[in-house]
């Protein structure tokens, strides 16, 4: 995204900086590009909060901030709250990443626990005028909602993050726990001027992943953004593929879903790795029917993967190599299981991210 503002402004006078995942840097002359971790925060990813706060300090009325916002901002652009630390936000976000609370949820909290999230970069950049330009990975589109809405005014209470810790039985650091106690709240609807532009969306994908169906000659079967626990919508994937198998088409769906680990030890995996996982186990064997999912931005979670392929067979390869895949969903290993078979996707960095894609073809 920056590059392409400064192919298209080769003539205006600007400057800037972004963040984004190591590894995801492509070279710019004018803006500085910052490189952090995803997702959990690190000290870049406060380093690149503390730049683009001082990029837009002392602005005047004339002056036009553009903010480039896209899924993943939450945690690259991360600057704990006055009387917080850094090491308390990660703890809150790692407890939050394992306990299944989704998108919308986890972002309410952190924009409360942030110096610049939640419309604070825009009230920072006042009296100058701010355009966002985002990429949307939110189910419902919501742009308050991605990347933590830094530009935008905020819906969310804190009534809301106490409820939300609550509901999933968060531990807080103490520093955390005492902020709570006094914080105060981000800036809500009517206290600034908003302008903001979604350039790309997790439906649009949707669309054009079936035109590309169709240019196969398959019947694409569109079943929109979907949320949930990994494991279960897998599951409930292949009851809709057994269902549907009769007739040749592809079921394609997006959208960001949620694993939640529990307290035992867990394997390495990723969103859609244990949907791929939980399908290959519900489908198991049926003739006919593969499926494909991965994040659009080549990146699973943690993992160096975007996602994996799953085929008739794949049952009867991993028995043949010893795999248990009951257990390794159970131990969310889904990462160690598609690997054995040598079936993960991997793309590297794509430099865009609008959620997860999913396509199971019936043939």
């Amino acid at each position: 995204m920056a590059a392409a503002l400064e192919a298209a402004w080769p003539d205006v006078a600007l400057d800037g900086a972004v963040v984004t995942p190591y590894g995801h840097a492509v070279p710019t002359r004018r803006i500085q590009v910052i490189e952090a971790a995803h997702p959990v925060p690190d000290a870049n990813s406060e380093r690149a909060a503390d730049r683009m706060l001082a990029l837009v300090r002392d602005l005047g009325p004339y002056d036009l901030v553009i903010a480039l916002i896209s899924g993943g901002g939450s945690a690259l652009l991360a600057k704990p709250a006055p009387g917080l630390t850094l090491a308390g936000k990660q703890a809150v976000t790692a407890a939050l990443l394992a306990s299944g609370a989704t998108i919308h949820e986890m972002n309410a909290v952190r924009k409360h626990l942030s110096a610049i999230k939640g419309g604070r970069l825009a009230l920072a950049a006042q009296p100058a005028r701010v355009l966002t330009l985002a990429i949307s990975d939110i189910p419902g589109d919501d742009p308050r909602i991605i990347a933590s809405g830094p530009t935008l005014t905020d819906t969310s209470t804190l009534d809301d993050v106490r409820a939300i810790l609550t509901r999933y039985a968060i531990r807080l650091p103490h520093d955390v726990a005492a902020f709570l106690e006094h914080a105060p709240e981000t800036p809500k609807p009517g206290d600034f001027d908003e302008d903001v532009r979604l350039i790309a969306t997790p439906d649009a994908a949707l669309a054009a992943v079936a035109q590309r169906a169709r240019d196969f000659a398959l019947n694409p079967i569109v079943l929109g953004v979907l949320e949930g626990e990994s494991s279960e919508l897998g599951a409930s994937m292949a009851r809709v593929a057994l269902d549907t198998r009769k007739r040749p088409a592809v079921l394609i769906s997006g959208g960001e879903t949620v694993v939640t680990l529990g307290s035992a030890p867990a394997g390495r995996g990723g969103r859609n790795l244990e949907f791929l996982l939980a399908l290959a186990v519900a489908l198991d064997g049926a003739p006919g029917i593969w499926a494909i999912a991965g994040d659009t931005d080549g990146r699973d979670g943690y993992e160096d993967a975007a996602g994996a392929f799953v085929t008739p067979d794949t049952p009867a390869r991993a028995r043949a190599l010893g795999l248990d895949p009951h257990a390794m969903l159970e131990k969310h290993d889904s990462y160690t299981f598609f690997e054995a078979l040598g079936d993960l996707l991997i793309t590297g960095p794509t430099l865009t991210n609008v959620n997860a894609l999913r396509a199971v073809i019936l043939a």
